[in-house]
């Protein structure tokens, strides 16, 4: 904590700093305002998916998620050069998987401990409140070819919060025809970790399964037959260690390139360097090993079909939780390239290759085509395809062996491709004509996105924007 204080005094001194040189230049003539008033950005999105993946189970079980989530944005010119942006994101959301964390309930009917990793469970992990807010300052010199800025932000969830911070500087050439930017940020999460039901009762209990929750629980070996826990062959998790570094640091570095190539083409170059460090594994996951026998709480009669979705009311006891290293470096490189077709049609073209020292490799191609079919009125149609290899530390259910040092069943870590299909249209009032108030009304767009995965995930997405100027 007294690291971030000290990161939290560092931005607060260079914002003053910063302040305190603005509001001392001597203003020498007239100059246009970077932004003539404060604009007041508005988006609320609703997200649903589903698959037949999820981590929390071991990489079986129900993906179904729904999330509505609204963003504002509040950009306040200062001065003709300076422009202070405050934005914040509320986002509310119910996952089968994350229910899952804790799988076991009641029958009504009997005393009988259920679960399944295809059956959404009542625990208080299955929903939570994820919110972020930033607050961010850019200042333009007076020839308006550079631009710097600073920023400061922090989320939090019910497993894990952070704090962020970074600035960023743009340099302008050759008639602003050229540009340079780069960007650097720093992200200090911390841990507040949960872990599986049965691996955390086991570890409280000093594994003693006379107490604590398996004391009125009966474990079933994968015969359907109720193991003696006094026995040899009983259940037990393979390590006796949960997350040893509540940390999670990321530091990211960017460097842009753009170019107005011809008066209809711009094309712009980037690349990241990402780097992260401490307990970069996810405590909520489970993972299930090939070469230790298998154990389970609930129906005996479903244990042949556990991997189906007929399964509603038997559970299989956690082997371990993701284990991952803790350090990892992504590189991506990538391009976009605009082109002006006529006054009806833009062509918006985006590539990305990306590599990181976990084996994943990835490539992203993107094309929007905006099509304007009015003075306001303008059609977004796009589409982007997505292709990865699988890290060497996946394997799926059941396929990984306890004696290796690393492992996760995470599909985001897998071999897949993906597609996802969007439409758009923006209605844009350069006159603030509708006035409602003190507020005029700059732009409405409503947008569409249907992502699909050959894994199986399914996702849509639903955005509606408003944006405002303020009189």
């Amino acid at each position: 904590m007294d690291v971030i204080k000290k990161n939290i005094s560092i931005i607060i001194m260079l914002l003053i700093l910063v302040f305190n040189s603005v509001y001392s230049q001597e203003n020498t003539g007239y100059k246009t305002r970077v932004l003539e008033t404060v604009e007041i950005e508005i988006l609320t999105s609703f997200y649903t998916q589903d698959g037949n993946n999820a981590a929390v189970t071991g990489g079986i079980g129900t993906e179904e998620l729904t999330d509505a989530a609204t963003y504002i944005n509040i950009s306040i010119p200062i001065n003709e050069d300076d422009i202070l942006s405050i934005d914040g994101t509320v986002s509310a959301y119910s996952s089968a998987s994350s229910s899952n964390l804790n799988p076991f309930t009641s029958a009504s009917t009997s005393d009988t401990v259920t679960g399944s990793p295809w059956v959404e469970s009542s625990g208080a992990s299955r929903k939570d409140v994820w919110t972020n807010a930033n607050v961010a300052y850019s200042h333009s010199s007076d020839d308006r070819n550079n631009i710097t800025g600073i920023n400061i932000s922090y989320a939090n969830e019910y497993d894990y919060s952070s704090l962020g911070f970074g600035g960023n500087f743009a340099q302008l050439f050759n008639n602003k025809n050229t540009e340079i930017g780069i960007r650097a940020n720093v992200f200090l999460d911390n841990w507040r970790p949960v872990y599986p039901t049965e691996i955390i009762s086991y570890l409280n209990e000093g594994g003693d399964l006379n107490e604590g929750f398996f004391a009125d629980v009966d474990i079933l070996n994968s015969n359907g037959e109720e193991v003696d826990y006094t026995g040899p062959d009983i259940w037990s998790p393979v390590s006796n260690t949960l997350v040893e570094d509540n940390t999670r640091n990321t530091y990211s570095f960017s460097v842009i390139f753009s170019q107005i190539l011809t008066p209809d083409t711009q094309v712009s170059l980037f690349s990241d360097l990402v780097i992260q460090t401490g307990w970069l594994s996810n405590p909520m996951q489970r993972v299930y090993f090939s070469d230790r026998d298998n154990y389970f709480i609930g129906n005996p009669a479903s244990i042949p079909y556990y991997t189906s979705q007929d399964n509603t009311n038997v559970f299989q006891l956690a082997d371990d939780i993701e284990r991952l290293p803790d350090s990892r470096i992504k590189t991506p490189v990538g391009l976009r390239l605009n082109y002006y077709i006529n006054e009806y049609f833009v062509l918006r073209n985006y590539y990305r290759y990306y590599f990181d020292d976990w084996d994943i490799k990835s490539h992203t191609a993107e094309m929007e085509i905006p099509i304007k079919i009015s003075d306001k009125f303008t059609l977004y149609p796009s589409y982007r395809y997505y292709t990865q290899t699988a890290s060497k530390y996946f394997a799926p259910y059941e396929k990984h062996l306890s004696a290796e040092e690393f492992y996760t069943s995470d599909y985001d870590l897998s071999e897949f491709s993906a597609s996802q299909f969007g439409f758009g249209i923006k209605y844009i009032d350069i006159l603030t004509g509708l006035l409602i108030w003190k507020f005029g009304l700059k732009s409405v767009s409503l947008d569409y996105s249907y992502y699909n995965r050959d894994t199986g995930l399914k996702s849509h997405i639903v955005t509606f924007g408003l944006k405002f100027l303020v009189f």
